[in-house]
């Protein structure tokens, strides 16, 4: 099944088997990959406390992870090209339980972070790999629609069993002498071990291609991304923003060295990134389109879980347990998606996704809280000298945050399917990994510029609440110190800065639909063959 040219009906029942294993080894592979990107979320308090980490610097754990992963992605596909698909999956799947297991030990600062970045440089090489060998490995048609429907489901499964995963290990009391949040990270090691140990039973090697790495354009590349991802990672921190030095900087670095890739890449023989994959009308809708959907989800994720930990006052634990219905929802809409592909069209399904995300953003965005500062005073915690648990305790999640977390889900699995189908159907056998990088790519620089923005929204609209409730709230409460005046403050503008994000991401989604509906035009019959239709090259 090297660079796949079975169709549908030729594959055999053992032919089958060995495809469900495939598809079982891919998907625990990329849930590796994101359930990394937050699970370790939740334990940052407990991580800087037993190894000594200062609040500036525990950002860097996710930062670290999110920079070597997006900076990579591109060189990462193209090596899965030119040396094999399934060796640089195999070696991806290493590095990162390698590095997580290092991780899992780390004595100090310095350690897990050069652990965290490693995490990333082998999600960097297995996730672009992983997508290819869909392509290399699964026939056109139902069999690879319900591989791409898997592995689509993955992103938002694995984010949700993140949170999850990472409350529950971080509250177990130590085993074996570890530490809860040791197993945050040591939790994956079997995973990428036994990946990499059965790969080889499942997946043949595809064909190696003929070229040199392109090392001028691998360096102005990854040093592009790298600085762009940091750029953009500090824009949306409340410490550094968008016209910090190092945020202005780093911006600046990273454009002018996508410049100099650019040029480079018209140049040389061999691209790391060849400008054909993008001449395709329907692939760079899919491309463009796949930079704003995961910002949508990331912004949720992020303001949400904040929002029902500080508003609705749960437990880390029950935070995680709350976006479970978004994991259940999102494998039965992207398992839909992946049999509706074979009757309708990308547009359709992808067009009524992005409506469907549109309007469950727009739905968090009409969540309110108490208005009245005595009402935010009385359900203060005790230790401040309030009655209550949480800020705006009569918030139900049931009513005002459930059923959007189900519709975001049923969008997402609407879009994530069709649209990855576009952006890697017929691309030359030589192109596939590449094109699944800047596939990937636009997903991870997307969801940083996405977070980015709408944190800027949300700090902005937050802090002109917190300045307008911080004279009746000192009125109200004379008792408390300046400290514990602002951050009642800005716990009673939170939920303001949250649902403006909202909002602004709402419409991000509509301008998402716009390029779909207009853009988006290949045929569900294309889906299902390897072949272009006539008069169609294939790209």
């Amino acid at each position: 099944m090297t660079d796949s040219t079975l169709v549908a009906d030729e594959v055999t029942p053992e032919q089958h088997k060995r495809l469900r294993w495939a598809l079982v080894l891919i998907s625990l592979a990329q849930l590796m990959v994101v359930l990394d990107s937050t699970i370790a979320n939740i334990a940052l308090p407990y991580i800087g406390t037993d190894l000594s980490i200062d609040q500036a610097n525990l950002q860097w754990i996710v930062t670290g992870y999110a920079l070597t992963f997006g900076g990579f992605l591109l060189l990462g596909g193209r090596l899965a090209d030119l040396y094999g698909r399934r060796l640089i999956f195999m070696v991806g799947v290493l590095v990162f339980a390698t590095a997580s297991l290092i991780g899992g030990f780390a004595q100090n600062e310095a350690m897990l972070l050069s652990a965290r970045a490693f995490q990333g440089l082998g999600a960097a090489m297995a996730s672009p790999a992983a997508l290819a060998l869909i392509t290399t490995t699964f026939p056109a048609g139902k069999e690879r629609n319900r591989a791409f429907a898997v592995y689509a489901a993955m992103a938002g499964v694995g984010a949700a069993v993140g949170l999850i995963l990472g409350g529950w290990l971080t509250g177990l009391d130590p085993i074996l002498g570890l530490e809860g949040w040791r197993y945050t990270f040591l939790i994956v090691v079997p995973i990428g071990l036994g990946a990499a140990v059965f790969a080889p039973r499942f997946f043949d090697e595809s064909e190696r291609h003929s070229g040199w790495l392109d090392v001028p354009g691998a360096i102005t590349g990854t040093g592009a991304l790298l600085a762009i991802v940091f750029g953009l990672s500090r824009a949306g921190q409340q410490e550094y923003g968008w016209d910090a030095t190092s945020t202005v900087v780093s911006l600046v670095v990273g454009v002018a060295l996508l410049g100099i890739f650019l040029l480079v890449e018209s140049r040389v023989e061999h691209p790391l990134m060849p400008f054909r994959i993008f001449r395709s009308k329907n692939r760079a809708a899919a491309f463009a389109v796949m930079m704003i959907v995961p910002a949508a989800m990331f912004a949720m994720f992020f303001f949400l879980s904040l929002f029902i930990q500080l508003v609705v006052g749960y437990s880390p634990l029950h935070t995680g347990v709350a976006f479970l219905p978004f994991s259940i929802a999102m494998i039965i809409s992207a398992t839909a998606a992946s049999k509706l592909i074979a009757f309708v069209d990308p547009r359709y399904l992808s067009g009524v996704g992005t409506l469907l995300s549109a309007a469950a953003l727009y739905g968090f965005s009409r969540i309110t809280v108490p208005e009245d500062p005595t009402s935010i005073l009385a359900s203060l915690p005790a230790s401040m000298g309030g009655q209550g648990a949480a800020l705006g305790a009569d918030v139900s999640y049931w009513t005002q945050v459930l059923p959007f977390v189900v519709l975001m889900a049923f969008g997402m699995g609407l879009n994530f399917v069709p649209l990855t189908l576009v952006a890697v159907h017929h691309l030359r056998a030589q192109d596939t990994g590449i094109g699944s990088g800047v596939l990937n790519t636009m997903q991870q620089v997307g969801g940083a510029l996405g977070l980015a923005t709408l944190s800027t929204v949300s700090l902005h609209f937050a802090q002109t609440r917190a300045d307008e409730i911080a004279p009746a709230i000192a009125a109200a409460a004379p008792q408390l110190d300046e400290s514990a005046l602002g951050q009642l403050a800005s716990l009673g503008s939170f939920t303001e800065g949250a649902t403006m994000a909202f909002l602004v991401g709402s419409l991000m989604m509509l301008a998402a639909s716009a390029i779909v509906w207009l853009f988006l035009d290949v045929k569900h019959e294309e889906l299902a063959t390897e072949a272009a239709p006539e008069g169609v090259g294939v790209h």
